[in-house]
């Protein structure tokens, strides 16, 4: 089968299983903590994308800290993959750590490249093909990247975007959290919100395990007056404002910025 080029950031569990067998194809399974045994579950041919421990800067005082160019080529590399490499990547939540994972692509300009939509439950569901995980290891790859330091922000660029009408933060986290009504996950992190940041809780943007139509994505960002305004996603640890990012991506939106440290580093740094 020939090499295959995504149109979409998004594509179906029918739609891999239909070009399952293309030449240039990579399939990638991000779960987060995933216990590898032989109990395991997989997606045929799936290669694990360590997010935790090897695309992460694990020295980084937060969680999920993006990692460095070298360090990402390293490990994409080890991974088998080329500079013409399609690539889907997949979790087993649904879309959860999956849309973190064709973020990180992005910011290191690697473009062919999608999230599975429903993940590991949807193909599932559908009674598609998988097996049991194998140790394998992978022909060298080629790829080289290219940070683009205009997709990500850290605490300072945040505090500018705050205060800069022509952005609009959006934080991922659920509503409670949002309004400090619940504790945050993390032990010894305090409740908050980034100043004049408004909610748009991940979960919002799902039916069942796949996204909602984008004509129902749309009408959720025009909801927030999103207009021509920069759009900047935090979340508690830099992982669900990624699937903002993606569903903004459907809906045809450009200027878009993750905050990597998210809530955990910007609770962490103020009072």
């Amino acid at each position: 089968m020939k090499s295959i080029k995504l149109s979409s950031p998004l594509v179906s569990v029918d739609w891999l299983k239909s070009n399952k067998d293309a030449s240039n194809l990579i399939v990638l399974d991000a779960t987060i903590n995933k216990v590898i045994d032989s109990t395991s579950e997989n997606i045929l041919n799936a290669r694990f994308f360590d997010i935790k421990k090897k695309f992460s800067d694990v020295c980084a005082p937060f969680p999920s800290t993006l990692p460095s160019k070298e360090q990402f080529e390293i490990e994409a590399q080890i991974l088998g993959i080329n500079n013409d490499s399609c690539i889907v990547v997949y979790d087993d939540k649904g879309v959860y750590s999956s849309a973190r994972v064709w973020w990180l692509f992005r910011v290191f300009g690697f473009k062919n490249v999608a999230v599975l939509d429903g993940g590991l439950p949807e193909w599932k569901r559908h009674s598609f093909p998988i097996e049991k995980y194998k140790n394998e290891t992978y022909t060298k790859g080629n790829i080289e990247v290219h940070y683009n330091s205009k997709l990500m922000t850290n605490f300072e660029g945040v505090n500018l975007l705050s205060a800069n009408r022509n952005a609009l933060i959006l934080d991922a986290r659920s509503e409670a959290r949002f309004k400090c009504l619940v504790d945050e996950p993390r032990e010894g992190l305090r409740r908050g919100t980034i100043a004049n940041s408004e909610n748009l809780p991940y979960t919002d943007l799902f039916k069942g395990n796949i996204f909602k139509p984008i004509a129902e994505l749309s009408i959720m960002f025009s909801k927030l007056e999103v207009g021509n305004r920069t759009l900047v996603f935090s979340c508690g640890s830099g992982i669900t404002a990624c699937i903002l990012a993606l569903a903004a991506t459907l809906c045809n939106y450009e200027k878009l910025i993750v905050y990597d440290g998210s809530w955990t580093e910007y609770g962490s740094l103020t009072e």
